[in-house]
């Protein structure tokens, strides 16, 4: 059976939230920028270059923006180099002029790299041709702010003509892009990674117990957020009380600026734990899928015994279901068909059998393989009793000719019509005595029965 495939992969979600993280991280840390006058260097544009390579220009853009925004409130404090201060709208007395400098250069930035490493994407060598973007990379980012430095501060002394002297440490920032992007290429393609990416994204099937995680996981991260506000506010409340007990007496620059640092210092710790949450997710889709795997049949590909009971037992504590049905079939005389054309027609026949209940019933709930030559369906969603019927005699109709010109291949099929919830083990019980009493009738045949009532019912057998 097909796997299904994701509408979006997770692993890349999750990658794109990592990476915005690290620009959170790498903005308000040293890991990102260092503080040398007149006007601090900052690194915080690798995040961009790496989204560029892996994900996409869109990705890169966004990453650009968030690179600004941290640069824009990062300037918005006192205690900042004088020339650092241009790039907050709320203290260089250039506010539109500003944003242009600490967000638009940022994100016009991103969104070139991005575009050019797609179009390198494409190429016979990506590799070989990423070398040139990301040696550039550090060269553009600097030319599009020192040109907007002179463009609307030109006081500074500042020109995009700067950007053609090359030394040492521009040498060396190149380098580092180049094997950054090239380590993060090759690491993103290992067949390990790859095969730890696929998982994860078809993991994606379980959605009831995705959703609990999902909003487990949404009620930390908020719960994780209030916290950081609160401890923002607390811990500059008591070190203003504690410088005020050595004398200082804090002005309400002072007390803005304490605040201040202490939101960057908690943004980095939050980001740092967002990578921690997002690793941890990644790691549980790809464990969960590595047991739905396990949990499958080797052979027809629907699922197991184990799974498919378990798949049925959640469905009865999922609200807004009704009525379903519920299906047992059995291939009839399948030791003869081993005896008489060995076991490779057999295991071709159970194919066959899984592939067709498959093709009539997967849009209707789930199929499993029960053990041997016995299949059980799980119809949840709403299917009227002439519908039934009508799948259940194309399905006796296409398997009877699995084996050309030899022995026709026939199953015997119990239904039972049930209301939710309702227990599973008796519902198994009550329909393969269904099955049994098809088989009774003449085999090649379906027996359908209504459990609403409190009774076994017989409705109709098949002729």
């Amino acid at each position: 059976m097909p796997e299904p495939r994701p509408s979006r992969s997770s692993f890349q979600t999750y990658l794109f939230i990592a990476l915005v993280a690290v620009e959170l991280l790498m903005s308000f840390t040293f890991l990102g920028y260092l503080h040398v006058q007149p006007i601090s260097i900052t690194f915080a544009y690798i995040p961009p270059i790496l989204a560029g390579c892996l994900l996409g220009p869109v990705q890169a853009t966004v990453l650009g923006a968030v690179f600004g925004l941290a640069s824009l409130f990062k300037a918005s404090s006192s205690y900042v180099m004088p020339m650092d201060q241009l790039f907050s709208p709320f203290r260089s007395g250039a506010p539109m002029a500003s944003l242009i400098l600490s967000v638009g250069t940022r994100t016009l930035f991103a969104l070139l790299i991005g575009l050019a490493l797609l179009w390198c994407r494409k190429r016979r060598h990506p590799r070989l041709w990423m070398i040139l973007p990301a040696a550039l990379a550090p060269k553009l980012h600097a030319g599009l702010v020192y040109l907007a430095m002179g463009t609307f501060f030109p006081q500074t002394g500042y020109r995009w003509t700067r950007v053609i002297c090359l030394d040492l440490s521009d040498v060396t920032i190149s380098l580092v892009c180049v094997v950054l992007s090239q380590l993060a290429w090759h690491v993103y393609h290992l067949p390990a990674v790859e095969n730890f990416r696929l998982y994860v994204d078809q993991s994606v099937h379980d959605s009831q117990w995705d959703r609990r995680l999902y909003r487990a996981w949404t009620i930390f991260v908020l719960m994780l957020v209030a916290a950081a506000a609160a401890s923002v506010i607390y811990f500059a409340q008591r070190i203003g009380y504690m410088l005020g007990q050595h004398g200082l007496v804090l002005t309400d620059e002072m007390n803005y600026d304490l605040v201040h640092l202490q939101i960057q210092f908690l943004a980095s710790a939050l980001s740092l734990n967002l990578i921690m949450a997002l690793s941890l997710m990644a790691v549980y889709k790809y464990l969960s899928y590595r047991e739905y795997l396990g949990a499958l049949d080797g052979l027809t590909g629907v699922m197991g015994r184990r799974m498919f009971l378990n798949h049925c037992q959640r469905l009865q504590q999922k609200g807004g279901l009704t009525q379903g049905w519920f299906l047992f079939a059995d291939v009839d005389y399948f030791k003869s068909i081993n005896d008489a054309y060995g076991h490779p027609a057999g295991d071709q026949v159970l194919i066959q059998v899984a592939r067709q209940l498959e093709m009539r019933f997967a849009p209707y709930g789930r199929v499993g393989r029960m053990g041997g030559d016995e299949f059980a369906v799980m119809v949840e969603q709403p299917l009227a009793l002439d519908q039934l019927t009508a799948l259940l005699d194309g399905f006796l109709a296409e398997i009877n000719g699995v084996l050309p010109r030899q022995k026709p291949v026939s199953c015997s099929i119990g239904v039972c019509r049930f209301s939710f919830p309702q227990d599973v083990q008796a519902l198994y019980t009550q329909t393969d005595d269904v099955l049994y009493a098809a088989k009774h009738s003449g085999r090649g045949r379906y027996a359908i029965s209504d459990l609403t009532d409190q009774g076994l019912v017989p409705l109709f057998p098949a002729t």
